[in-house]
């Protein structure tokens, strides 16, 4: 057997889940697990079908939903989870996030593989190389951001990378790249924007007494941090942590959430709703 997801998105109506379903079940599939979601706001209908399908089905279940998509206007993917995610890593000079998805990766939690990193420091290269896996350090200033945006490019073509992952890489992406990579580009920074924009956001939280900190993991849209969220993760504080502190257990924070919405999507949990997501888990 083979191991499927199946993903879709559709005007809501009465009969999308039983026309599944029965694409399936005429060709002896079995449902191991299914997510929906109806968004009374926008009248979307949001799935994600995990099933186990008799050994080269795939070209037929492919021609099955081709056939069924136009009945329901469905947007769907069909995904053979044999397959894992291709992710490139972008980062700066913070290590946290990247040592955290590596390890993570080498221990078999993410179900992604991690096929190079990239910097525009050279910092990172011992860490990454201690992992067996291939850095490239692409030095970018305000001239040179279109030729070092194309060096991106040519690696995301090069490794066949799905994904790409700004593990606190400290560029902004021009709209052009952005648009280049939709939905295929997951950023995380804390959690206090708009406040605290700039330099030393721990240092400007802890001069205002913050009682909650945190980490936001989003998709990257041409529209600075404002992107779909995939996840959030928060921690309390008090009067007793210094910036260093604030920073430390922030620090943890964008640990918890890159990686969880790095793995839900490479398990093809989340689907984008417009401005926001439907995270189906």
């Amino acid at each position: 057997m083979t191991e499927y997801v199946l993903t879709l998105s559709c005007p809501d109506r009465p009969g999308i889940v039983a026309a599944v379903s029965g694409v399936l079940a005429e060709r002896d599939c079995n449902i191991v697990e299914s997510q929906q979601f109806g968004d009374r706001g926008t009248g979307r209908f949001f799935m994600r079908t995990q099933f186990d399908a008799p050994e080269g089905l795939g070209d037929a279940l492919t021609e099955a939903f081709t056939v069924l998509g136009p009945e329901f206007a469905l947007d769907w993917h069909l995904h053979d989870l044999a397959v894992r995610s291709r992710v490139l890593i972008l980062v700066s000079k913070y290590g946290h996030c990247l040592n955290d998805l590596l390890y993570r990766q080498r221990s078999g939690l993410l179900g992604i593989e991690v096929v190079a990193v990239a910097s525009n420091h050279p910092d990172m290269r011992p860490l990454t190389q201690s992992y067996g896996i291939d850095y490239h350090h692409l030095p970018v200033s305000g001239q040179s951001r279109p030729a070092q945006e194309a060096e991106i490019l040519a690696l995301v073509e090069h490794y066949q990378a799905d994904l790409v992952v700004l593990a606190r890489y400290m560029q902004i992406l021009s709209d052009d790249l952005c648009g280049k990579l939709p939905g295929r580009i997951i950023n995380i920074h804390h959690s206090f924007l708009p406040s605290f924009k700039g330099a030393k956001p721990y240092h400007q939280a802890h001069e205002r007494g913050v009682k909650l900190i945190g980490a936001t993991a989003h998709y990257v849209t041409p529209h600075l941090d404002e992107g779909p969220i995939i996840e959030q993760e928060v921690a309390r504080v008090d009067h007793t942590h210094g910036p260093a502190e604030l920073m430390a257990v922030g620090r943890d924070m964008e640990c918890l959430a890159l990686a969880r919405a790095v793995r839900w999507h490479a398990e093809h949990r989340v689907l984008i709703n417009a401005d926001r997501t439907v995270v189906l888990r």
